[in-house]
């Protein structure tokens, strides 16, 4: 009984949260993003210093796609042909991103957004939070 009673409660707060997301602000998710931190349930988090993969997010309208590119030392890109498609949803002013592929379906909440970073959290209470990619510029 404790866990469903626990399970209900988590579900109640996230979907009770009001996100800091405005509808006018979904453009700054285009881009290049690489993950900063990844907290968890628990409280513990994980942080991430150099990445050598990034994310290439485009939005139009409430549509989507997000792929991994990894930064070359001449200022290009190496990029696989995954994409992962997604919709943005708007229920009482909390924006989702929702994918879905062949495999399976998933969805993010988006909890933070601005022209330098974001976050969402997913159906597990997993969160991610982004930073905006600043390519590393080497001298010539």
């Amino acid at each position: 009984m404790k866990r469903i009673l626990s399970l209900v409660l988590i579900l109640f707060l996230w979907s009770c949260d009001e996100s800091s997301v405005n509808k006018d602000d979904l453009h700054y998710l285009n881009g290049y993003w690489e993950i900063s931190e990844v907290e968890f349930p628990d409280g513990s988090i994980k942080e991430y210093g150099m990445n050598t993969s990034i994310d290439f997010i485009q939005l139009k309208e409430d549509k989507g796609y997000r792929k991994k590119m990894k930064p070359q030392f001449d200022g290009t890109y190496d990029t696989s042909k995954d994409v992962e498609n997604f919709e943005v949803s708007n229920i009482n002013e909390t924006f989702t991103l929702r994918y879905k592929n062949e495999f399976s379906e998933w969805e993010e909440k988006l909890v933070q957004l601005d022209s330098v970073s974001f976050s969402v959290i997913n159906q597990e209470g997993v969160t991610y939070k982004y930073k905006r990619f600043e390519p590393i510029k080497i001298p010539q």
